[in-house]
């Protein structure tokens, strides 16, 4: 911006053709320049310039397939960094720069391309007729408006237009108005009839066909629903889409679906193929186009023993691996199975997760884990710790129906604060390990002994991580010599701020700290339950700099008798010259410092 505005000085030290300062100046115009007035290319993508009398061009030409106007176009995969791609060797959805999805043509397979995944191109433009010569170090074109004036506009890095988007704000009042504009007809008709496509799309149903019945169907994935969190069997599996989902069933009279119901039944998951693409509905007696699901190793079917219903499945993992256009190549599944005890009002827990990978994938690079951000963390992303050298996410405590603690726990999520609690029940066991029981409760198992500063850190580089401070305080000051000290609360403090350019901020955490709350209990009246709670707090502290400068706004432009000074001195000849430059010296000292009152 400030190469631009200097090369407007310019003018004040050159000599101007009489041509220019004859020529009118046209009204200014904020139209953009667009595609078709880019003028001829030459061979390798040079925009040429075009010639205007009194205008020198020399040097700025485009050398970019982006168009001017503000749009955004496509330059995968030449983006230094991929803000979105964080899965290690796989394929994140609508991640455009992810080089793990092997697509020369993203938008073919994706619906849209995630923020940050594509560059923006701007354009700032002024009336020509305010440029005499160009020093811009931006390229620089003139172009032809629709109005027939001609607009001097310098390409520039926008940091404004890349990487963030600003949030739509819906209310009661445009609600409507949004719904209308954007929305479309929520179902299709029966009636159409269409060929299936070539290929799935990201988050496009997975096809499945059960050759017992001859029946095409789909992937489930069951998923809690309502305040119990009922299991709903009719959730699709979206393709590309890795999630885990957990639900409840609860039984009237376990001895009757102990046998009975398929939910409990292993081979009621795996008794089906996949369908590669979807074309393969057009062509069932193909088996080049299906793929088995093969078990991991062998699961029992249910049996009712005595009182209790053996070999339940209590979780189901899918490991999908696809290629691309090409569709899935192989489709596994291991299960996890319990036993239930026949009583009234039996419940159980169930947990469906999905995972996708690219075809022939390392099992190394798929043990690595997602990242968090790359570099930067993304909020509502998974606070990653270290112990050792296992990296894995900091948890919080999780209630179960009644309000006790249940084994499983919560992620804390980056940038959200959060709040648990739950009652744990005591066991009859001296104090030190009463205390070690509490505070493994509390931070969880394995105790986290680092945080990461990025969301992409690698647990070889211990440079990457922070060791994650702790500190003690009592609440209660209980002068007694049967007392046991014990931690009944956790606060979590995270630090963090923005580093890195204002365009592209990176989230980072600058340190951590665990706060135990401690209280004091007497031996002498034992506890069956103490309640525990935890508090996860995101503090930015990030240092924002100075807001930028103004660009030059479409409107500025020279008096009409700018030029006379310059053009009575040189046509008095070389006498008269030299007795009028203290004027002009004196003109330029206060155009300048109008423009520098412009800058401020």
């Amino acid at each position: 911006m400030f190469s631009l505005k200097l090369s407007l000085l310019q003018v004040f030290f050159l000599m101007v053709p009489e041509r220019v300062l004859s020529q009118p100046s046209p009204s200014p115009s904020r139209a953009m320049p667009t595609h078709s007035e880019l003028g001829p290319r030459t061979q390798g993508g040079t925009l040429q310039s075009s010639e205007v009398p009194g205008i020198s061009t020399a040097g700025p030409t485009v050398v970019t397939s982006s168009t001017p106007g503000n749009k955004t176009v496509d330059l995968f995969p030449v983006l230094p960094i991929c803000v979105c791609d964080l899965t290690p060797g796989a394929c994140d959805i609508n991640c455009c720069c992810d080089s793990d999805c092997y697509l020369l043509h993203p938008r073919t397979v994706f619906s849209f391309c995630l923020p940050g995944s594509v560059r923006s191109a701007s354009w700032v433009c002024v009336d020509n007729s305010l440029i005499f010569r160009s020093n811009s170090p931006f390229p620089s074109r003139v172009f032809m408006d629709s109005n027939g004036i001609k607009q001097f506009c310098v390409h520039v890095n926008n940091s404004r237009l890349n990487y963030l988007q600003k949030l739509q704000k819906v209310n009661a009042t445009n609600f409507q108005a949004l719904a209308t504009e954007f929305g479309g007809e929520s179902f299709t008709s029966t009636s159409q009839t269409q060929s299936p496509p070539s290929f799935y799309r990201a988050g496009d149903p997975i096809l499945t066909y059960f050759p017992k019945w001859s029946v095409i169907s789909l992937l489930r994935q069951p998923a809690g629903v309502g305040a119990g969190g009922l299991c709903a069997k009719s959730n699709p599996a979206g393709f590309l889409e890795s999630k885990s989902t957990t639900c409840a069933r609860f039984f009237k009279n376990l001895a009757d679906s102990c046998t009975s119901d398929p939910a409990l039944n292993a081979a009621s998951y795996c008794n089906f193929t996949v369908l590669k693409v979807p074309r393969g509905m057009s062509d069932l007696q193909n088996m080049e186009l299906q793929v088995p699901v093969t078990p991991v190793s062998q699961a029992g079917s249910p049996v009712l023993a005595g009182n209790t219903c053996q070999n339940v499945v209590a979780q189901v993992v899918y490991e999908i691996e696809t290629n691309g256009t090409f569709g899935i190549q192989k489709v596994s599944v291991s299960f996890g199975q319990t036993n239930l005890t026949v009583e009234p009002g039996t419940s159980l827990q169930q947990d469906f997760i999905i995972h996708f990978r690219a075809f022939q994938q390392s099992t190394a690079a798929s043990l690595t884990g997602s990242r968090s951000g790359n570099p930067g963390y993304i909020v509502g992303k998974p606070l990653l710790v270290l112990t050792g050298d296992m990296r894995h996410s900091m948890t919080l405590l999780q209630s179960q129906g009644d309000g006790t603690c249940s084994i499983k726990r919560h992620e804390v999520q980056f940038g959200v604060n959060a709040i648990s609690g739950c009652n744990l029940r005591l066991k009859r066991v001296d104090c030190s390990h009463l205390q070690q029981e509490l505070y493994q409760a509390l931070h969880g198992s394995p105790r986290p002994e680092h945080i990461a500063i990025f969301g992409n850190a690698d647990p070889a580089q211990k440079g990457e991580w922070t060791r994650i401070l702790s500190r003690n305080y009592s609440v209660s000051a209980m002068h007694c010599t049967s007392c046991c000290v014990i931690p009944v609360s956790l606060e979590i403090q995270i630090l963090w701020a923005y580093i890195g350019l204002q365009s592209n901020p990176q989230a980072h955490v600058s340190g951590a700290r665990f706060l135990y709350q401690l209280q004091s209990i007497q031996d002498s009246q034992p506890k069956t339950e103490v309640p525990l709670k935890t508090v996860v707090t995101f503090v930015d502290i990030t240092q924002k700099p100075e807001p930028p400068r103004g660009q030059p706004r479409m409107d500025w432009k020279y008096p009409f008798d700018f030029f006379f000074p310059f053009k009575m001195a040189f046509s008095r000849g070389e006498g008269s010259q030299k007795g009028s430059i203290f004027p002009i010296i004196i003109l330029c000292l206060l155009l300048l410092g109008v423009l520098n009152l412009e800058t401020k």
